[in-house]
């Protein structure tokens, strides 16, 4: 009897995950580049009895289950919708690539949030995320944006051209890159991700398209979602009904010496 409390109490707590999971993508529907996650479930470790019997036959299957556990938190990739700003700056990758971004001391991220900022330092101008990351170029430097450009415009391959009295004052390339399994990257937060032995080296990606004036939008499906919610609350009902029967039976079976 305690083991059907322990099933059912296992369906409560991973059914709560999975609407927190829900909660987390409704919330970030809105979010630039924001990828939406999916909760996989499998069922739980299996114990065989004291004494099997026959194996492979009904009669002798004494195996049982303990409930359910997560099984991962998968990410969908698929790229959100295209929204133009206008923004000079505002930059947005079609295709599989990241941007990589730095900080001062050499850590690295990869982004699809394309809303750039200039940075004004000491030591010169340069093209920054919202958080204050460096965006690097192909060779993994930082890019310097030269005093006294008046445009800034970005072709479809990603090259970058600073203008000043329409001529062309200097030029970058942005590092743009792609990973051999890019659902094992590890989320690092505000849309960034970090390389890890899952996902692999980074590689330059090919085949992308770079827009200016466009950011990548969140790719979470309202519909999708609302979905899911109605189908976790009903399993999280029946996972509580569960629970409460056990311990209905329990306590019958606790009275029956009265």
């Amino acid at each position: 009897m305690y083991e059907a409390l322990s099933i059912a109490a296992s369906g409560l707590k991973n059914q709560q995950r999975r609407l927190d999971t829900i909660a987390h993508n409704v919330a970030n529907a809105n979010t630039n580049s924001y990828k939406s996650s999916r909760l996989d479930f499998k069922d739980a470790l299996y114990t065989a009895g004291i004494t099997p019997g026959p194996a492979r036959t009904p009669e002798g299957n004494q195996q049982k289950g303990h409930g359910l556990m997560v099984a991962g938190i998968a990410k969908d990739y698929r790229t959100g919708n295209l929204q133009t700003t206008d923004r000079p700056l505002d930059i947005a990758i079609e295709g599989e690539g990241f941007f990589e971004l730095g900080d001062y001391f050499g850590g690295l991220v990869y982004t699809r949030n394309g809303s750039f900022h200039l940075s004004v330092e000491e030591d010169g101008n340069f093209l920054a995320s919202a958080e204050g990351l460096y965006v690097h170029d192909t060779e993994g430097e930082r890019i310097n944006v030269p005093f006294g450009t008046h445009e800034v415009n970005v072709g479809i391959d990603g090259t970058i051209y600073f203008m000043a009295d329409n001529e062309i004052i200097g030029t970058a390339t942005l590092g743009i890159y792609t990973f051999r399994n890019i659902t094992g990257l590890l989320s690092e937060g505000n849309s960034n991700y970090s390389e890890s032995v899952a996902s692999g080296e980074r590689r330059p990606a090919e085949g992308v398209k770079v827009w200016q004036g466009v950011l990548e939008g969140s790719n979470v499906n309202l519909a999708e979602e609302m979905t899911r919610l109605i189908r976790t609350q009903r399993a999280f009902s029946l996972a509580s009904r569960a629970l409460t029967t056990a311990d209905e039976m329990e306590g019958i079976a606790n009275n029956m010496k009265r």
